[in-house]
């Protein structure tokens, strides 16, 4: 009689155990996960399978012995590497136009978000919210077309129109004083409206009765900015922060790329276009993986101090 009380107490106890575990959580919203599971095979195919073969860069790669059978040389592509002055030259270059891409990419999402919320009429906002998201899903090989023609010396609207105020025509893919300009603006220019989705996101997170509070108080528009919508959206601006600090010494391939001519190379050449050159037109497979590796290493340790930095004054890190 006593066993066959305890029967239901312990069958009641599997299912409440079950239910406090962390896979249950999974299992209750188990469609979910399974939307959530290809963007989980992507990352795990194309970004952790493919850190095997980082080996490489302390390797003389032979394509015929592969990744395991090539002889190992330790540090040697990195001593060879920072025995190049070409390295230091598009080091150089990829620290300013990342610090000038810093310097205006990163508040101009933040600034666009502030006043696009400002916006009164709902229709316009989705208009501008619309013109300025298009950019960011064109291609820098049809951006970069563009751009040549837009700002060509003979052709260029730009170019006709400084001929008209009595400028000489210039060359700006072509310039070396502009290359870097180019550069700077038209990525902000193509990613302004997708690096504005966050902060619009955080915007409409902030309690609105904080804003008629405000106004009750007789708190003008720029008030309300100031000290309601920018404190809000504080903490996701410190975490894009994070990650922005992180790309310093990284630079859009695609973009230079397609924009790059022989011209501008002393100010244009940044380290992607230095690894393409050396792993795929010169088949220096274990240099270009040791140039990889060395700014996958500053990334992390940049992107580390930044979030050392947020918990120390703020509060707010990653972790």
């Amino acid at each position: 009689m006593q066993s066959s009380l305890s029967m239901p107490t312990e069958r009641s106890a599997k299912p409440s155990a079950w239910r406090s575990s962390s896979l249950y959580g999974y299992w209750k919203h188990r469609y979910l996960t399974l939307l959530l599971l290809p963007a989980i095979i992507y990352f795990i195919v194309f970004h952790y399978v493919p850190i095997y073969g980082i080996q490489i860069a302390f390797k003389q790669y032979r394509f015929m012995d592969g990744i395991s059978g090539s002889p190992w040389v330790g540090l040697e592509h990195f001593r060879y590497l920072f025995s190049l002055d070409s390295f230091w030259l598009v080091l150089r270059n990829t620290l300013i136009l990342s610090l000038l891409k810093f310097a205006a990419g990163f508040p101009a999402p933040i600034l666009f978000a502030v006043l696009l919320n400002e916006l009164r009429s709902l229709l316009f906002q989705r208009l501008v919210q619309t013109v300025t998201f298009f950019p960011h899903f064109i291609s820098w090989v049809i951006m970069a077309g563009v751009l040549i023609q837009f700002l060509s010396p003979s052709i260029g609207p730009v170019n006709h129109l400084l001929k008209l105020l009595g400028f000489s025509p210039v060359f700006f893919v072509g310039d070396p004083d502009w290359f870097r300009w180019v550069l700077v603006f038209s990525d902000v220019w193509k990613d302004l409206g997708w690096g504005a989705i966050v902060y619009l996101a955080a915007i409409a997170g902030i309690n609105p009765e904080l804003y008629e509070v405000a106004k009750v108080d007789g708190a003008g528009r720029l008030q309300r900015m100031l000290h309601i919508t920018l404190p809000g959206i504080a903490p996701v601006v410190t975490v894009m922060l994070i990650l922005s600090v992180g790309k310093l010494i990284q630079d859009d391939f695609d973009q230079v790329f397609n924009l790059l001519n022989p011209a501008v190379y002393q100010v244009g050449d940044v380290l992607s276009t230095y690894t393409y050159r050396s792993g795929v037109e010169q088949l220096k497979y274990s240099f270009a993986t040791a140039v990889g590796l060395f700014k996958n290493v500053i990334s992390l340790l940049l992107v580390l101090g930044a979030n050392w930095a947020a918990n120390r004054f703020n509060r707010s890190g990653l972790w």
